[in-house]
């Protein structure tokens, strides 16, 4: 009797997730899952480790397209422009949904009319890293190093309207700072800089960062996040020294505006079956992203409202022009 209850669940979790996924496989195509950044990168290993295992557990081929370019622009678009039939999906970042809506003057997709939520799939925080020769071992000390020596420290960001340069942005206008920013096109660039002390200070995620504070190469004085992640509990957060201080990239999985409710009700349910697997979650923070499980499509979309009330209020207090 156990055995045949297994069987059971398994053809009705089968039958169920074709349903959700909009019957796509008897339409005759797979489901197509657009990534607004490169292959290889973090993004796209996350969401092709998602599908995957979506993939594995139904049988149903599950394409992932990637749409790199204009600072997530090019995917969006395309996704928001993609037939609403419960066979397209975005996995989307957070500035491709909360803050290229106040960096730039105009976007060719509506981020709040143009998609629905489907699901949460985790936050990635990044830490605040200095030169080992840089004095300061916190914070404070660093905001009282700049204050007493103001025009000797430097951020390599990757540009004022990007994530570091945002991050580098808010915390001097907490800490009354005017530490200056070098602006690289890429980063990897301003990393080895500031590994070299031609800049002093940088903004990067967990991952990247985890080989250069074992080598000694850099230090980290605060992490992003308001919670002390899991592994680094040695590492402070920046809202231990500035209360409320929460900047953390995350990805969401959202869909074509006038996709059918009971097909995001559905790819919700898997996606949270999948983000409460131990391996899954252990394989998440491997790449430093941290999940709280799918939390439900109403959920989801409130957490995307809230980010981008508050992104849009960082963004004017910074005095960021968009462009």
């Amino acid at each position: 009797m156990p055995a045949m209850k297994r069987r059971l669940r398994l053809v009705v979790l089968a039958v169920s997730l074709l349903a959700a996924l909009g019957d796509a496989r008897a339409q005759g195509r797979p489901v197509r899952v657009i990534v607004s950044q490169a292959a290889g990168g973090t993004p796209d290993i996350i969401c092709r480790l998602l599908m995957d295992r979506l993939s594995r557990a139904t049988g149903q081929p599950i394409v992932v397209e990637n749409r790199p370019g204009g600072g997530n622009v090019i995917g969006a678009q395309a996704a928001a422009r993609a037939a609403p039939d419960g066979a397209s999906f975005f996995f989307a970042t957070a500035a491709a949904l909360v803050t290229n809506p106040h960096t730039f003057k105009t976007l060719p997709y509506d981020p709040t009319r143009d998609f629905v939520p489907v699901s949460m799939v985790g936050k990635a925080p990044f830490f605040v890293l200095v030169h080992p020769g840089v004095p300061a071992k916190s914070l404070s000390e660093l905001v009282a190093l700049e204050k007493a020596q103001p025009g000797k420290l430097t951020f390599a960001t990757d540009g004022p309207r990007n994530f570091s340069g945002m991050v580098a942005a808010w915390l001097n206008k907490l800490a009354g700072t005017s530490i200056l920013q070098a602006p690289y096109a890429v980063m990897p660039q301003g990393i080895q800089d500031t590994v070299a002390g031609r800049t002093q200070l940088v903004v990067i995620a967990i991952p990247s960062a985890t080989a250069l504070l074992k080598r000694g190469d850099l230090r980290a004085l605060a992490l992003t996040a308001p919670q002390r992640a899991p592994g680094y509990e040695d590492i402070p957060t920046a809202a231990e020294t500035f209360p409320g201080f929460d900047l953390v990239g995350w990805f969401a999985f959202v869909a074509p505006a006038g996709t059918p409710p009971e097909a995001v009700r559905r790819f919700n349910r898997e996606m949270g079956r999948i983000l409460d697997d131990p391996a899954v979650v252990a394989r998440l923070r491997d790449v430093g992203v941290y999940t709280d499980g799918a939390l439900t499509p109403e959920a989801t979309g409130e957490f995307i409202r809230a980010e981008y009330l508050r992104w849009g209020r960082i963004v004017r207090e910074i005095g960021l022009q968009p462009e």
